[in-house]
């Protein structure tokens, strides 16, 4: 885990729900048990106001750092899959977006990550899809100087298929089922009663669980495999989440206060 990683987590973990704002002091003793030292914290910081996620405020007199609106979008969005809080249903339309000319490396690397991080499959050199559309495309299009035609439409089809060209779903499976099984013995030796290892703890499940949203768009069930093993993950992680969540909201609290 990197420490501007760590920072995205503690945000979007914790952070948006209470205001979307922190002290850098605070911010510093959020890190700590994760290995974080001062100066990466605040590194980290300044690398993400650069890139327009975080901006400075002052917080009871002290220095501190709040949310962008941009960065409540991508959290929120972020937060409705990790925790897949939006509707399963589909109404059999794909969303889908059609480059107007084949982007060069590395423009094209970064794109690739940014629409499958939005929830994107790619069937072609200039062609991606998606379930439903993201209200951050449009944004994220503008702002890489991308000019693409983005529609609804139906597949003559079977959407099965299609949903298996655009995802890799039978790696996806393997990696659902390999992360419940390195959690589990890792959790186990956590004590979720002491606030500073339950906080650590927390945060490394969700930000190794975070990392499924580059390769996951949340097909609805209709589209995946039976017995997907991404749903037994996801019980997986939202049990263990809870377990710790005292723990975890305990130390966030000492470290506001």
């Amino acid at each position: 885990m990197r420490a501007r990683s760590a920072l995205f987590d503690v945000y979007g973990g914790h952070l948006r729900s209470r205001g979307g704002a922190a002290t850098v002091a605070a911010l510093v003793r959020l890190l700590e048990p994760l290995g974080f030292a001062a100066p990466a914290v605040r590194t980290a910081v300044s690398r993400t106001v650069r890139q327009g996620w975080l901006k400075p405020v002052r917080l009871h007199g002290s220095p501190g750092y709040a949310l962008t609106p941009r960065a409540e979008r991508r959290l929120d969005e972020a937060a409705a899959r990790i925790y897949r809080t939006r509707p399963s249903t589909w109404d059999g339309q794909w969303h889908l977006v059609v480059l107007e000319a084949l982007v060069a490396r590395p423009a094209r690397e970064e794109l690739t990550s940014s629409l499958k991080l939005l929830g994107y499959g790619e069937l072609g050199p200039v062609t991606w899809v998606a379930p439903r559309a993201s209200p951050e495309l449009s944004e994220l299009l503008r702002a890489e100087e991308i000019a693409a035609r983005t529609f609804f439409a139906a597949h003559e089809g079977s959407d099965v298929e299609l949903a298996a060209r655009a995802w890799d779903l039978d790696s996806l499976g393997a990696d659902y089922r390999r992360f419940v099984a390195d959690w589990e013995p890792r959790l186990s030796a956590v004590d979720p009663a002491a606030p500073p290892s339950a906080f650590a703890a927390s945060q490394e499940l969700l930000h190794a669980w975070r990392k499924f949203l580059f390769r996951d768009p949340g097909l609805p069930p209709q589209l995946l495999p039976a017995d997907w093993p991404g749903h037994t993950a996801a019980r997986f992680f939202d049990t263990s989440t809870q377990k710790l969540a005292k723990g975890a909201v305990a130390f966030l609290d000492s470290c506001l206060d």
